[in-house]
């Protein structure tokens, strides 16, 4: 399959991006999601920001603290006892588990969908206790007027949900509170109703059996949702061995709902693949990739905050051309294209 990069990759680093507070640094900025919006391409970035260490033994972090309902800074001596920094993610102290860094939604758009403005501050953060350590992975779904925009929230109160909050206009968001129990993330709602019902695929994760399967549940609101069924697992010996879960919003096709989602090998390489799901009864599943649609091949791809790793939470379909943003080494976005008839004939 014919995957063409842009030229420009990655088209948005960290240095792109201008910290959110003068002692922040930002140290990522990857898996956004993507829209039309007013006639450009509208991205809505997930930005990783931490503190910067004000001497060589100091390490930082930030969280909400939802009993003063505010963004909070703590700081750490490297050699304190019981600390643990052997993760880059993770700040481990006798006391809890912090995240190296908190991450924000931020805009960005563009006219030619590769050069982006990107504005200087965030479109929303963390602002409750389900949201402590942060929101991650936004997915846009328009329905109607409305933008729906699901993401995970990060904190030491149940883990990691799925919140939802929906908007017209990006600068006002109304948040709908928790929209799947934990642990629970990698959503994405279907953009219409199926006889007269919405559509999400979703990622429970079974903490006694360790599984990391693709999920789908119907709901008459978009808020309460029910009806879970199982949709599809990991494969031993393919390019999905390790985990999965959705990526983009799923988009109707002639041939049926095409979701793009990502799996994991059991050595952490992560890839993009497709299935295909009935039209009309999406539950039901007509094909599925045997191999990647995508899987880390450049240096930025390869190397970053966790390399190897590509990861998608949206995509644009336009002329036949699936145009696909999507975070490369946790660290930045990439933008890429192959042809709809190409993944298509693949499935087959």
């Amino acid at each position: 399959m014919k995957v063409t990069r842009s030229v420009k990759n990655p088209i948005i680093a960290p240095k792109d991006v201008k910290p959110s507070r003068e002692d922040f640094e930002v140290v990522c900025v990857f898996n956004c999601g993507v829209i039309r919006f007013q006639g450009k391409v509208l991205l809505m970035l997930r930005v990783a920001e931490r503190p910067k260490a004000r001497h060589g033994n100091e390490v930082r972090t930030v969280f909400y603290d939802h009993i003063q309902e505010k963004i909070t800074v703590k700081s750490f001596e490297k050699d304190m006892p019981g600390i643990g920094l052997h993760d880059s993610r993770y700040i481990y102290t006798p006391e809890r588990i912090y995240l190296s860094s908190m991450s924000h939604f931020r805009l960005a758009t563009s006219t030619n969908g590769i050069d982006f403005d990107i504005d200087e501050q965030p479109c929303m953060e963390a602002a409750n206790v389900y949201e402590m350590y942060g929101i991650e992975d936004p997915r846009i779904t328009k329905i109607g007027d409305d933008y729906w925009v699901n993401y995970s929230a990060c904190s030491t109160i149940g883990g990691v949900t799925t919140c939802l909050a929906v908007t017209r206009d990006f600068k006002n968001f109304e948040r709908k509170g928790v929209m799947f129990t934990p642990d629970n993330k990698d959503v994405a709602i279907f953009p219409e109703k199926i006889h007269g019902k919405y559509y999400a695929l979703n990622r429970p994760i079974s903490a006694e059996y360790k599984l990391k399967d693709i999920w789908i549940s119907e709901s008459p609101d978009i808020e309460a949702w029910g009806n879970h069924r199982f949709l599809i697992s990991t494969r031993e010996g393919y390019w999905d061995d390790g985990r999965i879960g959705c990526s983009a919003v799923p988009f109707r096709t002639e041939a049926g709902w095409l979701e793009i989602y990502h799996g994991a090998s059991k050595d952490n390489v992560y890839c993009l693949g497709a299935v295909l799901l009935d039209l009309e009864e999406p539950w039901k599943v007509i094909s599925r990739s045997e191999n990647p649609i995508m899987l880390p091949e450049e240096d930025y791809e390869i190397n970053g905050f966790f390399g190897n790793v590509i990861f998608n939470c949206g995509v644009l379909v336009e002329e036949g051309i699936v145009k696909i943003y999507y975070g490369a080494a946790d660290t930045y976005i990439g933008y890429a294209e192959v042809a709809l008839q190409d993944i298509l004939d693949d499935l087959k």
